[in-house]
């Protein structure tokens, strides 16, 4: 809660948060997936303000987006804000109804029904993290239709109608034309609340390296926005494709200076070799060498 009041988020909106944490309490078998504190913290006030507002509407939400925008971070940041625990389901090209609601088991001797992450979810309370939803067949999502929407039940044949707990939410994330993915049918879409991931500021790429490594002096962390944003721009204009444009792999470059290695060095392994064409590694290095120096090393970049 102390991140939304830093961001400057409107207070009514915060009261209802601290309302809704304070209704719904937490299960004991799923306190082990209650996350405090998140690895990393969302930074913008305009969409925590949006997401917050659709989830206490009781709406489930859509994250869309190019890489690097911070989807599954603002999901995992929602969950801890609202105090609820968290359920991180992967798609997949052979995603099923199985994998996702539950099947038949054999447990002493008779068979009964193992409940997949969308059930247990349901009905504890949790919000669940939908990651990749376009990379399954649109066939097998059909299955989430009456979880999602005004009905808001689990109808497993064989098996009990499951009424999900007034506290769980959903909320996926999708990114546009990667490989193996698809455009989700209407019907699907219809049940979310979408909102539209804009690409991180240099302000806040700034604020998340500073928090990440607090003794970064200030001029470099600069030089590393400048040079995401540098990487971004040659994205949008089409020199290059995305894969080096990768906020995972620059913090995780910035971790392994922190460690004594080398900032070209680091930068090389968390950000060049990402992409795997000669031609464009030289395009990306020839950004790298125009802010950082071939010498830099720990003690020039930290307090």
């Amino acid at each position: 809660m102390d991140l939304l009041r830093r961001e400057g988020v409107n207070s009514e909106i915060i009261s209802a948060i601290e309302k809704f944490r304070s209704e719904h309490e937490v299960a004991a078998e799923a306190e082990h997936r209650l996350q405090s504190s998140p690895r990393f913290e969302y930074y913008g006030k305009e969409i925590w303000e949006q997401a917050a507002t659709a989830l206490l509407c009781g709406e489930n939400l859509l994250l869309v987006g190019p890489k690097a925008t911070g989807k599954n971070v603002l999901a995992e940041n929602l969950a801890a804000a609202f105090g609820r625990p968290s359920w991180d389901v992967s798609f997949y090209i052979n995603t099923d109804a199985a994998s996702l609601i539950g099947t038949d088991t054999f447990t002493g001797g008779e068979v009964t029904f193992r409940q997949g992450p969308i059930t247990k979810c349901a009905l504890l309370g949790g919000f669940g993290i939908l990651d990749e939803i376009n990379m399954a067949k649109n066939e097998s999502l059909a299955v989430l239709h009456a979880t999602l929407d005004f009905r808001r039940v689990i109808d497993v044949p064989g098996y009990d109608r499951i009424e999900m707990d007034g506290a769980t939410r959903f909320i996926a994330t999708m990114n546009y034309g990667y490989a193996g993915t698809r455009e989700l049918n209407e019907a699907l879409v219809s049940r979310f609340a979408v909102i539209e991931m804009p690409p991180i500021s240099p302000e806040n790429l700034k604020k998340l390296l500073k928090r990440e490594h607090p003794s970064l002096k200030d001029e470099w962390a600069e030089q590393f926005t400048g040079l995401f944003q540098d990487l971004r721009r040659k994205c949008d204009s089409a020199e290059i494709s995305t894969k080096a444009l990768d906020l995972r792999g620059l913090m995780s470059a910035v971790g392994l200076m922190a460690h004594g290695l080398n900032a070209v060095d680091a930068l090389r392994m968390g950000v060049v070799n990402k992409a795997f064409d000669p031609f464009e590694r030289k395009l990306v290095e020839d950004v790298i060498v125009s802010r950082i120096p071939a010498d830099l090393g720990r003690s020039g970049l930290f307090d």
